[in-house]
């Protein structure tokens, strides 16, 4: 017998319903959990955890940094309107989002959707050392908000001309946050990195999972 995809058809409003895994398996579908993101690597981060949202329903929310919006509030910000905005879609059920931002320094970088901003975006982050802050919320039927905040440092090494041109060619900066994944081809840049990895991929999955544990959402 095939085994159940793991994501089925979309229905209504966008979401997705994840087949139940059984209880004496791994991972453990969590049904009062809703994942407010169309990231593929935010549902495989929660799966390598051994847990999966009972829906994934993703936010459609205006990304744009707000007039002198620093980095991290900027993230936090995206992390709670993206919660709210699925919520009233999915009353009685707990709303995990999140959001990933790259900075240097103050600036905050773009997701890359052409060779050109994703050529720019790896140009500053060679050879310098940048922060990815991630936003983390955890929104309760009751309204109640549980967030965590997130920063990384990555240091890239210094890259030459045909290294900087064979990661474009490679497309894998697409739709990225500062034109990089550090999950693939991008690990090789990267010389040096301090605090979570998971954060930068997408979901601090420490900070995930304890404030899953805190409001008692463990699975099966």
């Amino acid at each position: 017998m095939a085994k159940a995809a793991l994501i089925p058809p979309v229905t209504k409003a966008g979401a997705k319903y994840i087949p139940n895994q059984g209880s004496t398996g791994f991972p453990v579908e969590i049904p009062g959990l809703v994942l407010a993101s169309a990231s593929p690597r935010r549902l495989d981060l929660l799966r390598q955890i051994g847990l999966i949202p009972g829906v994934v329903d993703p936010a459609d929310v205006d990304e744009t940094p707000k007039k002198g919006e620093l980095p991290l509030p900027h993230a936090q910000r995206l992390a709670e309107e993206k919660a709210r905005a699925v919520a009233a879609r999915h009353p009685g059920r707990f709303i995990l989002a999140a959001d990933t931002v790259v900075a240097c320094g103050r600036r905050i970088l773009p997701k890359a959707e052409d060779e050109r901003t994703a050529r720019k975006c790896i140009e500053l982050l060679s050879g310098r050392r940048h922060r990815v802050h991630g936003g983390l919320v955890l929104l309760a039927p009751d309204g109640k908000l549980h967030a965590r905040a997130v920063t990384t440092v990555v240091t890239f090494k210094r890259l030459d001309h045909g290294e900087i041109e064979a990661y474009i060619a490679s497309g894998e900066w697409h739709g990225k946050a500062g034109g990089y994944a550090i999950q693939g081809l991008a690990a090789a840049l990267v010389r040096q990195l301090n605090g979570s990895y998971t954060n930068v991929v997408g979901l601090p999955l420490y900070e995930t999972a304890t404030l899953l544990k805190g409001v008692g959402l463990h699975g099966n």
